[in-house]
């Protein structure tokens, strides 16, 4: 029988993404797996800007060692120089008011170690394929995938990624794509879910024969479904 390699993954292991600061329905997710007993979690990426809590939200992500990924509202949290940003509407003012909130709630050495996330994650599985976890696209960080990209966009998008099986955040609506010989999993969103009181995440076990794919949802504040 083969060995397999020590960083394989052969558990287990969750992947949630767009968390946006709200730690109830991170707290939420996080029960969910502990009863499934699923304890390696991966988030991708756009993790504290947009809710009230995102300090919180890093601090728990770190007692549950979670691996991280950069998200493009992360590297605008870490990056830009909030004097630079010029609000003129309403909407932009208040905008400009919640990014400076949440730079001041984490504080300089959170967003220091925000800037240092990777922007993806790869992962051999145990049946002999690559996960591929990132934010936005392989190709640009700052393009997600949808559930209504074309199969033309979507290749374009991929870039050629050699990955069998990629995770993306972004577009906060969970998808399932095939194309060619590598399948997009849509992750959704924890903290700013369209339908307003779900949470959602993906668990994927490994095995020698395939990796199993399950979709779940926790709605918040009364239970889960999968």
């Amino acid at each position: 029988m083969a060995t397999l390699k020590k960083d394989v993954i052969t558990g287990p292991i969750a992947i949630l993404a767009d968390v946006h600061g709200n730690l109830a329905a991170l707290d939420a997710v996080l029960a969910e797996l502990a009863k499934r007993e699923v304890e390696r979690i991966v988030v991708a990426g756009d993790l504290l800007f947009g809710g009230d809590d995102p300090l919180g939200v890093w601090r728990r992500l770190g007692e549950k060692k979670a691996q991280l990924v950069r998200g493009l509202s992360d590297t605008a949290l870490a990056t830009l120089d909030p004097d630079k940003l010029v609000a003129k509407t309403d909407a932009e003012k208040l905008k400009r008011e919640r990014f400076l909130d949440a730079r001041k709630k984490v504080g300089e050495l959170v967003l220091r170690s925000l800037a240092r996330l990777p922007e993806q994650l790869r992962m051999p599985l145990a049946d002999g394929r690559e996960l591929m976890v990132c934010h936005g696209s392989p190709r640009d960080p700052s393009v997600d995938l949808s559930f209504d990209v074309s199969d033309e966009e979507l290749l374009v998008l991929l870039g050629g990624d050699p990955a069998d099986l990629i995770a993306v955040g972004g577009s906060h609506v969970p998808f399932d794509k095939e194309i060619e010989e590598t399948r997009v999993l849509g992750l959704g969103s924890v903290g700013e879910a369209p339908e307003g009181d779900a949470a959602h995440f993906v668990i994927l076990s490994p095995r020698l024969e395939g990796t199993l794919i399950e979709r779940g949802w926790v709605r918040l504040g009364v239970g889960s479904d999968a």
